[in-house]
């Protein structure tokens, strides 16, 4: 039941904090809005560097406690219920920080907000965010976020392993999930210095991140190296592959 309630935690704190994302990046968050606080204090160039060394944490955090080397050292001190889990509640913690932390760079590169493209723009990033949250239910949103492995560990079930196929989005792109997040975080009616700098370090990030993973799912999947070289990995197809397998 432990294991179970922590899971339960750990997505609360997920979710919460994709909510405070969403607020954060298209300037709902008043406190800490990426565009509309101005800079306290140090220059812009130092709010730069401090910005890209927080996010760098956060990336790194997220990325080691992913890696198939470090998720084999832990397995001897948690269960593998709660690995997923304290991953997901970890980097969630660490993604909060950098928000807290987030130094603004209001100097402006466009504004569109009186301007019909600003809507479009708007709309648009809506829609990555939507794009991204059903990816994740495509694959398996449970186990993604580490529900599944806690709800299977309280019923005594052994826990399932991944497999490979392809769903609908995932013929159009390697990395759905990315490609939603990238395209909520650049379709920005107010594109600051902040903002910018903020989606360049995640472009990065999930750059590397999909390359890391993509590594790991070769040496799992036999069938993994004929996707690559049918679906990209982040920019979409202009139509679907014809698969019914997905990568897993």
């Amino acid at each position: 039941m432990f294991v179970f309630a922590y899971g339960v935690g750990a997505y609360v704190v997920f979710v919460l904090t994709g909510l405070y994302s969403v607020g954060f990046v298209d300037n709902w968050v008043v406190s800490q809005a990426l565009d509309r606080v101005p800079l306290t204090s140090g220059s812009w160039l130092g709010a730069m560097v401090a910005n890209a060394l927080l996010f760098g944490l956060f990336g790194t955090v997220h990325a080691f406690l992913g890696h198939r080397v470090f998720r084999l050292a832990w397995s001897r001190v948690l269960p593998e219920a709660a690995q997923r889990s304290t991953h997901v509640l970890a980097s969630s913690l660490f993604l909060m920080l950098v928000f807290v932390r987030w130094k603004p760079i209001p100097l402006e590169l466009w504004n569109l907000e009186l301007n019909p493209l600003g809507l479009v723009l708007e709309l648009l990033s809506f829609a990555g965010w939507a794009l991204a949250l059903t990816a994740t239910f495509q694959i398996d949103h449970l186990a993604l976020f580490g529900l599944a492995q806690a709800l299977a560990h309280v019923r005594g079930d052994e826990p399932k392993h991944a497999r490979f196929d392809v769903p609908l989005l995932y013929r159009w792109v390697r990395h759905p999930i990315y490609f939603g997040l990238l395209v909520a975080l650049w379709s920005a009616p107010v594109m600051t210095v902040g903002h910018l700098c903020f989606a360049a370090l995640s472009t990065l990030l999930v750059t590397a991140l999909a390359r890391m993973e993509e590594r790991e799912l070769v040496d799992e999947h036999r069938d993994y190296r004929n996707y690559q070289a049918r679906v990209p990995m982040l920019w979409p197809r202009t139509r679907p592959v014809p698969l019914r397998r997905r990568a897993g």
